[in-house]
This record gives structure tokens, sequence and C-alpha cells, in this order.
């Protein structure tokens, strides 16, 4: 497979790994009704550290990501700055972090910015998740080459034209951009089929002229694009009842073996007009046996996922003001969610910028009762005035919205976190940066096993510091964030607390695994017991 490469990929290409953890910190203020940490969730922060700090939750677990990126059209004003751990990178970066169309490498910079950010998006979806990225001509084979390395060539899905807008401007000097597109791809195989739901519009083609009491039905042609020469094993004569002629294509063979022809005649499924007038029979396919969706298509028109003109003035009619050059409809991301998503699963925009996605999100609970869940990461400043601010109202409800779900608000909640301290040695060493227990227990749990918990599902089960158990082991934290209690005896693996551990995973069959911040017992004695000690902070910075 090709790949592509641009200047700093060597410096970024493991950088999603080298990303310190830090935890989500809750701001009750800011947050609407919030349930928990583990429902809706919008953060503010570096979007590539607010994505490594939803590994231990998410992992996995995440069926739809939707990214709306810059598109490094040149006059977007956006910089590249990610701590990347090398000289030369950061000299580069130095030297010039700003991005502008004059600047020649703009292309490597919006490169190295979305490479980290789609691994860590990649990890967190699930197996059977596809993530969607709007794009346009800028970026457009630059990013499918990435992520064709990233995800795999054969997890390309499709390709999306949507028509973003329907007028064409006489400004241009050479085409009017009416489209943007929307990138497909799929976590894994186990992903292999997609349909979008039926609705009106898709259900007016059918009709009952003929009063079948099978209900409405549409028709569709019986003859096959082969040739009779190319499929003789589908060419026979077809009887019209009406007039008794024996008819056959003199060209073409038909679409179905003889004996699937019998079944449509003795099951009254040919059609041939309301008085047999037709020259070749067609085939009923009555509504009541569709249920699988619609075959989704890669043109998506204006009429049915809207503008960005319709964006902004929804964003006009909540906020009074848009502040956003080209803001997706909800439409648009309604559509999505739809198509990739079940009624209680996670959708992930690690570019919130106006809300569009909970705002849909919420809009689509609303209108059939789902469960679906928003996780939302901006790190711009307007990220509590605008994002946030804007599902508050869709929350509460819009006085002046012509919509009336919309203005009497469409319902939920959701919790508003920051980015806690990094998580790291230094910071435990001198109490400066002590993570909440369920924080590092949760954050410990995935490094060692894989198993993505929120830190609100661990809490110590006993004494001894058990916060989950598998099949095979038990795992332990001993820990509180405080230093006096750090340093101090209650968190010491001692012979009597070890003795209790191993009569407990004695009855199990278990070994344990105790983190900690220091023992009064030998590695040696505990490992006939079956415990293995992982003294803090040192194993933390190991186990990450």
């Amino acid at each position: 497979m090709p790949i592509l490469d641009f200047k700093g990929k060597q410096h970024i290409y493991a950088h999603h790994l080298t990303v310190p953890y830090r935890p989500l910190v809750p701001d009750p203020k800011r947050s609407v009704k919030a349930k928990g940490a583990d429902g809706n969730l919008i953060i503010h922060g570096d979007n590539l550290e607010a994505l490594k700090a939803l590994i231990p939750r998410y992992a996995g677990r995440v069926k739809c990501v939707y990214i709306d990126p810059p598109y490094n059209t040149g006059n977007e004003g956006w910089s590249y700055n990610d701590k990347v751990n090398s000289p030369l990178m950061r000299e580069w970066l130095k030297r010039n972090g700003q991005v502008d169309r004059e600047d020649l490498e703009r292309h490597d910079k919006w490169l190295c910015m979305m490479w980290p950010r789609l691994q860590l998006l990649r990890e967190l979806l699930a197996e059977d998740g596809a993530i969607f990225v709007s794009i346009d001509d800028n970026e457009l084979h630059h990013l499918r080459m990435t992520m064709d390395e990233i995800f795999g060539e054969e997890n390309f899905v499709s390709c999306i034209s949507w028509e973003k807008r329907y007028t064409r401007s006489n400004n241009a000097k050479m085409f009017t951009s009416v489209v943007d597109h929307l990138i497909v791809y799929r976590r894994t195989p186990a992903l292999d089929f997609l349909r979008e739901p039926r609705n009106d519009k898709s259900d007016a083609i059918y009709d009952n002229p003929d009063d079948d009491p099978r209900g409405a039905w549409t028709s569709v042609s019986y003859v096959n694009p082969a040739t009779r020469d190319r499929r003789p094993n589908l060419v026979y004569e077809i009887t019209n009842p009406f007039t008794g002629e024996n008819i056959s294509h003199p060209t073409n063979a038909w679409k179905f073996e003889y004996g699937e022809h019998a079944r449509h005649v003795s099951e009254d499924r040919l059609w041939w007009g309301k008085k047999g007038k037709l020259k070749y029979p067609r085939l009923k396919k009555f509504l009541s046996e569709v249920s699988e969706g619609l075959v989704p298509v890669d043109l998506w028109k204006h009429d049915d996922t809207g503008t960005t003109d319709e964006g902004s003035k929804q964003l006009e009619d909540i906020l009074g003001r848009s502040q956003f050059e080209n803001p997706k409809p909800t439409r648009l991301v309604e559509r999505i969610v739809r198509l990739a998503c079940g009624r209680d699963d996670i959708v992930l925009d690690s570019f919130a910028g106006s809300g569009t996605t909970a705002h849909a999100v919420l809009a689509l609970n609303k209108e059939d009762g789902g469960n679906r869940k928003f996780v939302l990461i901006e790190c711009e400043d307007y990220a509590d005035t605008i994002t946030a601010e804007r599902v508050r109202r869709v929350i509460r409800g819009v006085p002046k919205a012509k919509d009336p779900a919309l203005r009497a608000g469409l319902g939920g909640s959701f919790s508003w976190c920051a980015l806690g301290p990094p998580m790291g040695i230094e910071g435990m060493l001198n109490g400066e940066a002590l993570p909440a227990w369920p924080a590092l227990a949760a954050w410990l749990l995935h490094t060692a096993t894989g198993v993505s918990a929120g830190p609100e599902d661990l809490k110590p089960k006993n004494a001894d510091g058990l916060f989950h158990r598998d099949e095979t082991t038990a795992w332990h934290l001993l820990y509180e964030p405080d230093m006096d209690w750090l340093r101090g005896e209650e968190g010491i693996l001692t012979g009597k607390r070890a003795e209790r551990i191993a009569r407990a995973i004695g009855r199990s069959k278990r070994k344990a695994v105790v983190f900690g911040p220091g023992k009064y017992i030998s590695q040696d004695d505990l490992t006939p017991m079956g415990i293995s000690f992982c003294q803090l902070p040192w194993e933390l910075h190991r186990a990450g």
C-alpha cells in the first residue's frame, strides 16, 4: 500500500503514546443536571490530551466519531503547537507555528496535528464503530492516505459528497464549491452492514393501485441487464394472464430462474399494468416486507441534510449570533448518527465547535426516546460561552424557536469537565498532582488490563483497596490523594494485610496485584502467596 510521507512524521508517529494522562475534573456549576461522568460530557481542553483522558473510560466503546477539523484553507488562523518530545520538532514550531496560506509547510503541520488524534480516536472506537470526518478539497487526498495507514485501506467505507450549498457564487474565478466531503472508515470488518432508516420520502413510492390485500407496493423491472447469450439459463417464455400471449425478451434474459418465476406467478407478484398492457412484467415489492432500511448513498443532497446557511441560522436562533463561518446543520449530524448508531450508543466529537453534535444527539433522543450519549471536546475559550451554552439552551428550551420541541426543550444533561494536572511521578512525589482515587484506579486498570471503566464505577470494595476482579486476578489500590496519608502507615502493604489478601485469593484461586506507596514484606515472601506488589508512583510510569 502506498504511504504518505510528510515533514515531522517520524517525530509524531508514536506521539499519542507519550501524551500524559490528565484526569477529567468536573465543574458542577457549568454542568446541567449532571448524572455523573459516564453520561454526556463537554470537555474544555486540548483535544489531544482530552482524548488521552478518555481512554481509560471509553476505549473500545464509542460507536460513532464525527469530527470537523480545520480544513487548512490558509485563512483559518489555527496554530500547530503539540508538545512533541523532539528538539528538531520544537525548533521547527518555534520558528513558525502559525499556519496561513503563505506557509509552504502548512500541509505538513496539518498532518502532524491530525495523525496522533486519529490514532487515539481509533483506539476509542468500538470494534463495529465508524468515524466520519468532514473535509474539503484542501486536505482530502492527504486525509485519505493518512486514514488508509492508520485504519487500514480495507476499512475505508465511503467518501460522501455533502451538498453544503445549492447556489453558485458569481464572484468565483474558476469553480464554485457546493460540496464538502465526509470520509468514512470503520474500526474493523466487524462493521459489515449499514442501513439508513426509512422515511416518508422513501415510502412515498409505494402505492396500491390494484387494492392488493398485502398493502402498498412498488415494482421493479423483470428484465436482466445481461443478454440472452450470457445468461441462457434465465431465458424462457412468460404468459401474460390478460392476453394469454407468451412473452420473451428479444435481446435480454429475465432476472430470475424459472422456479423463482413460477413462485412469483403463484403468489401473484407480477404486475402487467392495470389492464395488462405492459409489454414486459414487473415484480411487486411490498412495503410490509421491507425491514432492513435503505442502502446509504454517497451523495447527500441539501434538502435531506441541510446546508451551512441552515447551520448558521440555527445558531443565531439559539444564541442570537453565529460567530462561525460554516457551522454544520443538525440534520447533517443526525443523518450520520442514525446511520452509524443504535439508540443507546456513544457519539464522540473532538472538534466540537458550535456544539452541533450534542444538539443532534439530544434531538434524536427526544424524537425516538433513545438514550444516546455525546462526548464533546473543545479547546477554544468559547467552549463555555458557545459550545456548552448552546447545549444548555437546547436542553432547557429556546423560547423563540420555531420548532415546538426545541421551544419546549429537548431535555437531557451533561457534565462540564476540565483537564486536571498530568498524572506522573514528579507530581505525585511532591504532592502537586495527586489524582483522585477513582481516576488513578481507572488509569491503572486500563493500562494494566485494557479494561475500560469510568471512575464512578470504581470504588474500594474492602479495606485492602480491592477495586477490580477478573477470572485470574484481583486488583488492589492502597492510596489516598493526601501526602500525610501516603507517608504514613495506612497505605503500607504489611504482613497482616498480605495474609488477608492471600486468604481471599486462595479461595478463588486468583493471583493479586497490589498498587501502593510501600510495603513491609519482601517480594520473595509475597510471591508464594500469589501477590505482586507495584510501588507508586514508579509503577504508574511503567504501567503507562
